[in-house]
């Protein structure tokens, strides 16, 4: 009988330290990347064979974009217009890079 209440304290004094460990790991702040600063990308959705993609800093950006799998469809580096003719209509992420930030964002292509 007292190698039963053994046990259950046993359990209980693990389950209970357990809790406390994951809600002390549970206030840590993820470090969050700077966004690029007044970024737009229009038309979104776009239909016309081109987007543009426009900030407030006027240095060049590289663009990815990939589709709903995760494949790289088109990379490019530039200041404000992308061609994006060569992809069939659908859903994909574009990521921005410029500078030091990066964003990542919806493209859809009619």
């Amino acid at each position: 009988m007292i190698k039963k209440y053994f046990y259950i304290f046993l359990l209980m004094v693990t389950f209970c330290s357990v809790d406390m460990f994951s809600q002390e790991n549970g206030n840590i702040k993820k470090q969050e990347q700077p966004s690029i600063e007044g970024l737009t990308i229009y038309p979104n959705p776009s239909g016309t064979g081109r987007i543009y993609i426009t900030s407030e800093s006027t240095s060049d950006k590289t663009i990815e974009i990939f589709d709903v799998l995760g494949k790289k469809v088109l990379e490019t580096t530039t200041s404000k217009e992308v061609n994006v003719s060569t992809l069939s209509p659908g859903v994909y992420i574009i990521k921005i890079k410029e500078n030091e930030t990066s964003a990542t964002r919806k493209l859809i292509i009619n």
